[in-house]
């Protein structure tokens, strides 16, 4: 009687070995669809790493980050518009930048690449903008000079 159950649980045994090698044991295929928009995001990618890093006179240099003054808020759009205008009229080289987010509008300006210069500016601006703020975001540096004193005479 002891061989006949040592023989059933051996081959149970092995029999529940069996299925489960055979279950984990399979092969499939793998199928990769993407948009053909990211290869040429990827290739666009390694054209700007490829690039000999020359500056282009007039073009802003997109650096890392900066410093912007947000002179006005609101949900009124016309309100927003004028404020830019205003801005604008008083300090035409800085640039204005309006961003959205519900419910409101914002003006930044500037793109400082220090704290000080956005205070500097805020110090001049209290008197005509009441609610300053400053934001560290990405910034576009100035566009460079290129002229050098030879093309200069």
């Amino acid at each position: 009687m002891p061989i006949i159950l040592l023989m059933k649980t051996t081959l149970t045994f092995i029999s529940c070995l069996f299925l489960t090698i055979t279950a984990f044991a399979q092969k499939g295929e793998v199928t990769v669809i993407k948009d053909p928009l990211i290869d040429s995001l990827i290739a666009k990618r390694l054209e700007v790493y490829k690039t000999s890093g020359e500056v282009k006179p007039g073009k802003p240099i997109v650096s890392s980050y900066g410093y912007r003054v947000q002179i006005f808020y609101g949900s009124d759009r016309r309100e927003v518009f004028n404020q830019q205008a205003r801005f604008k009229g008083m300090y035409p080289q800085l640039n204005t930048y309006l961003t959205y987010k519900e419910p409101n509008y914002y003006v930044r300006v500037g793109d400082f690449r220090s704290r000080l210069e956005a205070q500097r500016l805020i110090n001049e601006l209290r008197p005509t903008f009441p609610t300053l703020f400053i934001f560290r975001e990405k910034i576009n540096a100035p566009t460079l000079d290129t002229t050098t004193t030879n093309d200069q005479k």
